[in-house]
C-alpha cells in the first residue's frame, strides 16, 4: 500500500465529547440503580416495619403530636426567631457603625456566638443565668428562655446577613436620600433596609429552617409534659414503648414543616436571580 493510498483510508474516530458525557451519565444511573436495589434486596425489612412503623403506636400519638409537640415546635422557633432578627438587626446596624467600640463589641459577638454550639448557649441560659443571677426568672419561662436562647446563636448569623444586604444596596440610594433631605438613621430605616431586606429574605428564611431543627435542644432546659417538643415527645413515647416508630413520626412532623419552607428558599431565590438578570 502506498503512502498516498493510506491517505485516502478513512480515519478512525473515537467518540466525541458528548458521547463521552452520554455513557459516563448512563454508568452513573445504572451503578446508582444497582446500589438502591443491592440496599433493598439486603435490608430486613420487616424488622424495619415492627421497629419503626407500627401504625397502632402512631395512632396512640395522634392529635397530641400535632396540637402539642409541633405547636410547641413552631412556638419556640417563631419566639427564636423573632428575637434573633431584631438583636441581628441591632448587631448589623454596630458593625457598621463609624464607632470603634461599638463595632468591636459587635465583631466580637459575632465570633464567639457563632464559634459555640447552640447547645452550650442552652446550658448557659438554663444553669448559668439562674446561677449569676439568684432569683431572677426569665419572662416567659420556658419558652421565654428558648426564645432567648435560639435568638441569641441566630443573632449572630443574622448579622452577617443582614450586614452584607445592607452594604448590597448601591451607596447612591443613601445619597439620593440624604439629598432629599433624610437624615442619615431616617434614610437607613426608609429607604436602605427595606432594600436590603428584599435582598436578604432567602437567607433569612433558610435560618428560620435551622432554628426550626435547633428547638429540640430545649430538652437540656427542663420542660414540663406540656411544653415539650416534636423530638422531645418522640424520645418520650419510645422509651414508654420501646419502640421507634414516634421518633419516626415526629421526623416527619419536622419535614412537614422544613420542607414546604426549603420550597419557599427555592422560589425566593430563583426570583431574585430573575430580577438580577
Amino acid at each position: 500500500m502506498t503512502a498516498t493510498d493510506a491517505q485516502l483510508q478513512p480515519r478512525k474516530k473515537g467518540l466525541s465529547r458528548r458521547q463521552k458525557r452520554s455513557l459516563s451519565r448512563g454508568i452513573q444511573y445504572v451503578v446508582f440503580v444497582a446500589v438502591v436495589i443491592a440496599f433493598a434486596v439486603s435490608a430486613d425489612w420487616g424488622r424495619l416495619k415492627n421497629q419503626f412503623a407500627q401504625a397502632d403506636i402512631a395512632d396512640q400519638m395522634f392529635p397530641d403530636v400535632i396540637t402539642l409537640a409541633l405547636k410547641n415546635t413552631v412556638l419556640y422557633t417563631l419566639s427564636g426567631f423573632v428575637v434573633g432578627l431584631v438583636l441581628g438587626m441591632v448587631i448589623a446596624l454596630m458593625r457598621l457603625s463609624s464607632v470603634g467600640p461599638y463595632r468591636w463589641f459587635a465583631g466580637v459577638y459575632i465570633e464567639i456566638f457563632r464559634g459555640l454550639p447552640a447547645l452550650l448557649i442552652f446550658i448557659f441560659i438554663g444553669v448559668a443565668v439562674p446561677l449569676a443571677f439568684p432569683g431572677t426568672e426569665i419572662i416567659g419561662g420556658t419558652y421565654g428562655k428558648v426564645a432567648l436562647a435560639l435568638g441569641l446563636v441566630a443573632a449572630a448569623y443574622m448579622a452577617e446577613t443582614i450586614r452584607a444586604g445592607i452594604q448590597a444596596v448601591p451607596k447612591g440610594q443613601m445619597e439620593a436620600a440624604r439629598s432629599l433631605g433624610f437624615s442619615p438613621a431616617r434614610a437607613m430605616v426608609s429607604i436602605i433596609i427595606p432594600q436590603a431586606f428584599r435582598i436578604i429574605l432567602p437567607p433569612l428564611t433558610n435560618e428560620l429552617v435551622l432554628l426550626f431543627k435547633d428547638s429540640s435542644l430545649v430538652l437540656f432546659l427542663g420542660v414540663t409534659l406540656e411544653e415539650r417538643e416534636l423530638s422531645k415527645y418522640g424520645r418520650d413515647l419510645a422509651s414508654t414503648t420501646a419502640n421507634s416508630t414516634p421518633i419516626l413520626v415526629a421526623g416527619l412532623c419536622y419535614l412537614l414543616v422544613t420542607i414546604p419552607l426549603g420550597f419557599v428558599v427555592r422560589r425566593m431565590e430563583a426570583k431574585a436571580q430573575e430580577a438580577v438578570k
